[in-house]
């Protein structure tokens, strides 16, 4: 009993402190307006995404149309909106997908050790000797464009880093006293992982979580904007920008808006990870 109070009125220090931060309160701001724009695009969204009106092709912002019309006269500010969808449905996909496997991989090889830890390390090391980007294509050319082939290629770029500072939370645990004890008194490894190394392990997984998200988000519109992610007509932001840029001189608000719209939300989701990894870090506590 006596061990545990310590564990959680830390945890508890750590999201008062986190409740401090402007930055945090900032990122969390541009975090949750993604969510809202995704769930309530139906709603709020004052044309259909695809419905094209020729008459106001190219309409700088105006009352009726906030954010102005694209070459087909569809409403930017809607297709802003649902293009959210997208993007919010790739980045929680290839996270959860990161942390599943990249974090799984990571767990294994700092427990293990041995042999175990050198083959997927350096399994590791491969995927990490390549531009983030170019990895990305690479996996793209061989599944062929589209969400799925997007989900996959920012998944397979999220794992290397998310195992590697799993495995080194897990090395930096799991010579504790509690976890030598357990191992002691016959407990089985699994139970030892997820019941006392993991949950001393999860503080830096919890920050780097949120800088990948952000990763995840330019890699993202990167490969739409290049042509081989997220096909049109579907509102996504990359191709927006991508599409704007033919227009940049006689209708720059094609590409302004959604460019703001990716910076936002990658600005929140890096915010939330600094100040994540402020707040929850067990050195930074020491310091104070």
């Amino acid at each position: 009993m006596n061990d545990r109070k310590p564990k959680r009125s830390g945890w508890i220090e750590s999201f008062r402190r986190l409740r401090e931060h402007t930055t945090a309160k900032l990122g969390l701001l541009f975090v949750l307006s993604l969510l809202l724009m995704a769930v309530l695009a139906p709603w709020v969204a004052p044309y259909d995404p695809d419905e094209q009106d020729f008459s106001v092709a190219l309409s700088p912002p105006t009352l009726k149309h906030p954010f102005g019309t694209d070459e087909f006269g569809r409403d930017i500010f809607s297709r802003i909106l649902y293009g959210s969808r997208p993007t919010l449905i790739i980045v929680l996909t290839a996270t959860a997908i990161g942390l599943m496997v990249g974090g799984g991989a990571g767990l294994v090889s700092g427990y293990r050790g041995g042999r175990v830890d050198t083959v997927i390390m350096r399994f590791l090391d491969v995927l990490l000797a390549f531009p983030g980007i170019l990895l990305a294509l690479a996996i793209i050319a061989g599944i062929g464009p589209g969400m799925k082939g997007v989900i996959i290629a920012t998944s397979v770029y999220s794992i290397p880093q998310l195992a590697r500072v799993t495995r080194g939370s897990v090395l930096s645990v799991k010579e504790n006293d509690y976890v030598m004890a357990a191992r002691a008194i016959g407990e089985k490894t699994w139970n030892i992982i997820l019941r006392y190394i993991l949950p001393n392990a999860v503080m830096p997984i919890l920050a780097l979580t949120f800088l990948r998200m952000a990763m995840i988000i330019i890699i993202a519109s990167s490969l739409s904007f290049l042509g081989v992610g997220i096909q049109p007509p579907t509102a996504e932001w990359g191709i927006m920008l991508s599409q704007g840029r033919n227009y940049v001189q006689i209708a720059p608000h094609l590409s302004i808006f959604p460019g703001i719209a990716i910076i936002l939300v990658v600005l929140g989701f890096n915010l939330l990870g600094d100040s994540l990894r402020d707040a929850l870090d067990p050195k930074y506590r020491r310091s104070e």
